[in-house]
């Protein structure tokens, strides 16, 4: 069974940093790419960036140049460093992993719990 343990949320004042991380666990034969989405009370979940097993990345508009994904492929984890952080930052981030599983024959999409981001003025 696949696992996505993420950490690093919390509360921050505006302008502040914060690091996530995300460890995929598991029968995991392998993974095509990985990346955070976050949700805000009230709003649709959106994608805040991702990364490929190749290393290349995408971003949503509103955080480029302040947030950075980084992944470390060989143990299976993804990080989101969070610079200049705003209010509206604040939402639920969530890992999310697309890969196969060891005894499965087609991909799929992994997600982790969520952590609460917090960002005030």
């Amino acid at each position: 069974q696949v696992q996505l343990v993420e950490s690093g949320g919390g509360l921050v004042q505006a302008g502040g940093s914060l690091r996530l991380s995300c460890a995929a666990s598991g029968r995991i034969f392998n993974i095509n790419a990985m990346g955070w989405y976050r949700q805000a009370p009230g709003k649709q979940r959106e994608l805040v960036a991702r990364v490929s097993s190749g290393g290349s990345t995408n971003y949503a508009d509103s955080v480029k140049g302040r947030f950075t994904i980084s992944s470390d492929n060989a143990k299976n984890t993804v990080f989101l460093q969070m610079n200049s952080l705003k209010p509206e930052d604040t939402a639920v981030y969530y890992c999310n992993v697309y890969g196969r599983a060891r005894s499965m024959q087609s991909r799929s999409d992994y997600w982790g719990q969520g952590t609460q981001v917090t960002v005030s003025s």
